[in-house]
């Protein structure tokens, strides 16, 4: 590991723990040469997850480049924490599937589904992006199936929540016998 402050390649490691995610490790790191402390979070790295993106080229899974894409879709709506969850859950799930190769229309509809819960402009402006909504007609479109979305979504939070009366049982009534 080199030094962020001189870039020297000789490291130690002072203090290992896992990380509150419980997905890493955070090390304490010392420089050999300017004795700079620093902190690092290690990854067990698994089967490597291959993206087929749309021209036909194939592309190692990449934290930092879907990052980016979300948070330049999220601009102020979600924070760097609630971005990192996203992927997260989104890797877990590719993980879990035991593929190894993704087209990467998936892993934007994986996105997009997140985000359609999270965060409903993030989702506009991501989908805006992903699928290349070049005309109005379209986003338009695109809104009106939001809007019902969550409609729906929400519809169906509230009938969860709606506790039905449970009426008493009716007490038997005692018949009159014919003479």
């Amino acid at each position: 590991m080199h030094c962020p402050a001189c870039g020297n390649p000789d490291t130690r490691v002072i203090d290992s723990r896992e990380a509150e995610d419980g997905d890493s490790i955070r090390r304490r790191r010392v420089c050999d040469r300017c004795e700079e402390r620093f902190t690092t979070f290690e990854r067990s790295e698994s089967a490597r997850i291959q993206v087929l993106k749309r021209d036909g080229t194939r592309q190692e899974f990449d934290r930092r480049k879907l990052a980016s894409a979300i948070g330049k879709a999220a601009a102020r709506g979600l924070g760097a924490e609630d971005v990192d969850r996203l992927i997260d859950t989104v890797e877990v799930e590719l993980r879990r599937s035991g593929i190894s190769e993704i087209p990467s229309q998936r892993i934007g509809e994986m996105v997009l589904e997140r985000l359609a819960e999270r965060d409903p402009l993030s989702y506009l402006r991501f989908k805006i992006v992903y699928s290349r909504i070049e005309d109005l007609d379209a986003l338009y479109d695109e809104l009106a199936s939001l809007v019902r979305r969550r409609e729906d979504a929400r519809n169906r939070r509230v009938a969860e929540q709606i506790t039905l009366p449970i009426e008493e049982p009716l007490a038997p009534v005692a018949r009159r016998r014919r003479r």
